[in-house]
């Protein structure tokens, strides 16, 4: 589904403040993979995102979406084919617009806009009946401004904006850390139902060690813009937080300590 081969992207090149955000990654999802990606601050887990998104552009490699080079194509060319969710709630959204915009504006994500209004009838029923199986009564909201719902709420529309046109590839970058926990439970629950409905291959970054080896079926840690670790669905299944620690410890040779990251 995406292949990444020698993958590499500086920041600030030439200067003394010169950063090696991707260093030579080669990376393999297949059809239907959903891999969780974990690493300390500045590890290049967003970068990795932005760079398969085409948000910006990479030094060196290539990146191929089924087979089809796309690693110089721009973000709008790209962006039928792979949905994204950041991780503040207000950047997947927007939050003047109404609920029923907003989902229009994702069902033709990538298309040709012709004359014809982007709401409609027959499209309304369509978004009426996937936010109902939310649960959380969006499907009565259709007309009210997105900037009236909660972060919990409008992360769960950005989940149902970014899967609504069928994508091949969905990436979500920290989408739960902005949330209290009740919320992020939501939606983790809601990415998990529609992720599995919809057969999506997910590439899910996270700064919540038991969230990364809770879902999915393979685990990656980055450090300094390289990947140190692949966690396949066997040997996930039977790591605790305190082994992934001792992994990371041993592979990359210092110590894990970032506090943003959840332990527990």
């Amino acid at each position: 589904m995406i292949e990444l081969r020698g993958v590499t992207k500086h920041f600030f090149a030439g200067t003394v403040n010169e950063v090696t955000a991707l260093d030579n990654i080669n990376l393999k999802a297949r059809d239907g993979d959903f891999i969780t990606i974990i690493g300390s601050n500045g590890a290049g887990k967003s970068t990795l995102l932005k760079a398969i998104s085409g948000v910006i552009s990479v030094d060196a490699g290539s990146i191929k979406l089924e087979n089809k080079d796309v690693t110089k194509l721009p973000e709008h060319k790209r962006a039928r084919e792979i949905g994204r969710i950041d991780q503040d709630p207000m950047a997947s959204t927007a939050g003047e617009m109404t609920i029923e915009e907003n989902l229009a504006m994702a069902y033709l994500r990538g298309q040709r806009r012709g004359l014809s209004r982007a709401v409609n009838k027959k499209r309304t029923g369509k978004f009426a009946g996937v936010l109902k199986d939310l649960g959380l009564g969006l499907e009565n909201r259709l007309g009210v401004p997105v900037g009236t719902l909660s972060g919990g709420q409008r992360q769960a529309l950005a989940l149902v904006m970014a899967t609504i046109a069928r994508p091949k590839l969905l990436l979500l970058d920290e989408h739960t850390a902005a949330l209290d926990p009740k919320a992020a439970r939501l939606v983790m629950q809601i990415t998990r139902r529609l992720v599995e409905a919809h057969g999506l291959t997910t590439l899910m970054i996270t700064h919540n060690m038991e969230q990364a080896l809770k879902y999915g079926n393979r685990l990656i840690m980055m450090h300094r813009g390289k990947i140190i670790l692949d966690i396949g669905a066997e040997e996930k299944k039977n790591l605790t937080v305190s082994n992934l620690i001792e992994k990371f410890t041993a592979t990359s040779g210092t110590a894990f300590d970032d506090d943003r990251v959840l332990l527990a």
